[in-house]
C-alpha cells in the first residue's frame, strides 16, 4: 500500500461541484425534506432485518429437512447483504437519521455481518471514497495476487483466466472478514493511525474487536450447536450464508468501479491528481440499473453510485431524485456520466473487462 498521499487539484473550471451542491441543496430546501433516511428507510430496515433473522430463528426451533435448512441459510445471506447495504452503510456515513445515535446503532448492525466499524470506516469511508480507484490508496482495487484489478496490478499467467474463476472467489468476501481480515486491516490502520474522525484508542479498538468476534461466532456456530443442530450442518449454512451474502456484495461493488470505462488515475510527479475530486468521482464511478425499481430498491441504491460518491452524506434514498441533477450538471460541464441501462449489461461489462486485464499486458 503507498503511503504517500496523493491531493487533488483544485483547478474547477467548470465550476461543476459548487454548481451541482447548490442545485442539490435547492432540491432539498424547495421539497422542505432532510438529506437523512424517511419512513421508507425504516420501513425497509424491519424488512432487511426480517428477512436477515427469521430464517435463523426458525433454523433454531424448528426440526427441517437439511435441504430446507439451507435454503434458510441462502435466504440469511440474501438478508445479510441486504442489511449491509441499505441499514449498516447509510448508518456509518451518518446518513440514515439525523440523531447521531440512531446512525451509531444502525451503523453497528456491522458487527453481526461479520465485520467490524472501525475497520469498514477506514477502509470504505476514508480510502475508497477518498482515494477512488487509484492503484496503492483504494484498497477495494487489492485483491492479493489472485485477480488482476488494474492494469498497474502485477500481471501472472493464471490471470488469463480470472474472468471465468474470480465470481467463484467473489462469493468469499464476507467469510474473509469474520475469519482474517478484520485483525489484518485493524493492525495495519492502526500502525498508520488511520481513522474516521478523532482516532480511537488502539486497546478499545482490540478489546472491541476481539469481544464482538467473540459473540459474533457465539450466535452463528455455539448456539446452533448448543441446541443440538449437528456441527457439520451449521458449519455448511455458516459458510453458505457467508458465500451468498458475499457474492451478491462484490458483484454490486465490482459493478461500480471495476468495469470498460471507468479509470484508475495516478498521481503526476507532484503527487496530483488531474482532476478536482468531484470530477474525479465522474471518471472512476458509473451507475447501473438506475430506472430498475428492484435493484434500486435491494442494494440501497449502490446502483446510484455516482450519486453516493458525490454525496456519500445523503441517504439512498433520495438518489433517484437527485440523480437526474447530477447528470444534467455533468453533460452541462462536458463531463462524463457512465451508467449502464441494465444489471446485466454491467455484468457483462464487468467480466469483460476483467478478460482484459487477464491478458499479458504486451498484448493487452
Amino acid at each position: 500500500m503507498n503511503t504517500t498521499v496523493p491531493t487533488f487539484s483544485r483547478n474547477d473550471s467548470m465550476k461543476f461541484f459548487r454548481t451541482l451542491n447548490s442545485r442539490v441543496n435547492t432540491y432539498f430546501k424547495e421539497n422542505n425534506i432532510q438529506k437523512t433516511g424517511n419512513w421508507k428507510l425504516h420501513l425497509k430496515t424491519v424488512i432487511m432485518f426480517a428477512i436477515f433473522l427469521t430464517p435463523y430463528f426458525l433454523i433454531l426451533t424448528i426440526d427441517m429437512p437439511f435441504w430446507v435448512h439451507l435454503l434458510s441459510t441462502i435466504v440469511i445471506g440474501i438478508g445479510m447483504a441486504g442489511v449491509g447495504m441499505n441499514v449498516m452503510h447509510d448508518g456509518n456515513h451518518g446518513s440514515y437519521s439525523t440523531k447521531p445515535w440512531l446512525n451509531k446503532i444502525m451503523g453497528g448492525s456491522i458487527y453481526i455481518l461479520a465485520g467490524n466499524v472501525y475497520n469498514w470506516q477506514v477502509q470504505h469511508n476514508v480510502l475508497h471514497h477518498t482515494y477512488t480507484n487509484i492503484p496503492g490508496h483504494d484498497e477495494d482495487l487489492d485483491a492479493g495476487r489472485i485477480i488482476r484489478f488494474t492494469q498497474s496490478a502485477k500481471w501472472h499467467k493464471f490471470h488469463r483466466f480470472q474472468h471465468y474463476y474470480s465470481v467463484f472467489l467473489y462469493g468469499l468476501l464476507t467469510f474473509n472478514w469474520s475469519l482474517t481480515t478484520d485483525f489484518k486491516q485493524m493492525k495495519n490502520y492502526i500502525k498508520r493511525k488511520l481513522s474516521y474522525g478523532e482516532f480511537p484508542s488502539p486497546v478499545k479498538l482490540w478489546s472491541t474487536l476481539v469481544i464482538t468476534k467473540v459473540i459474533y461466532f457465539s450466535i452463528w456456530l455455539v448456539i446452533p450447536m448448543f441446541l443440538g443442530i449437528t456441527w457439520w450442518k451449521v458449519l455448511i449454512g455458516f459458510f453458505i450464508m457467508h458465500y451468498t451474502a458475499g457474492l451478491i456484495l462484490s458483484v454490486v461493488f465490482q459493478l461500480a468501479h471495476i468495469i470498460e470505462d471507468t479509470s484508475n488515475p495516478v498521481p503526476n510527479e507532484e503527487g496530483e491528481i488531474e482532476n478536482t475530486w468531484a470530477i474525479h468521482q465522474l471518471f472512476t464511478t458509473t451507475n447501473f440499473a438506475p430506472k430498475n425499481w428492484v435493484v434500486n430498491w435491494y442494494t440501497g441504491g449502490l446502483n446510484h453510485q455516482i450519486e453516493h460518491h458525490i454525496f456519500p452524506n445523503i441517504s439512498h434514498v433520495h438518489y433517484g431524485k437527485i440523480a437526474e441533477i447530477v447528470k444534467q450538471t455533468a453533460q452541462e460541464c462536458n463531463l462524463p456520466y457512465y451508467e449502464y441501462k441494465t444489471m446485466w449489461s454491467a455484468v457483462i461489462a464487468h467480466f469483460r473487462h476483467l478478460k482484459t486485464l487477464g491478458q499479458k499486458p504486451s498484448l493487452a
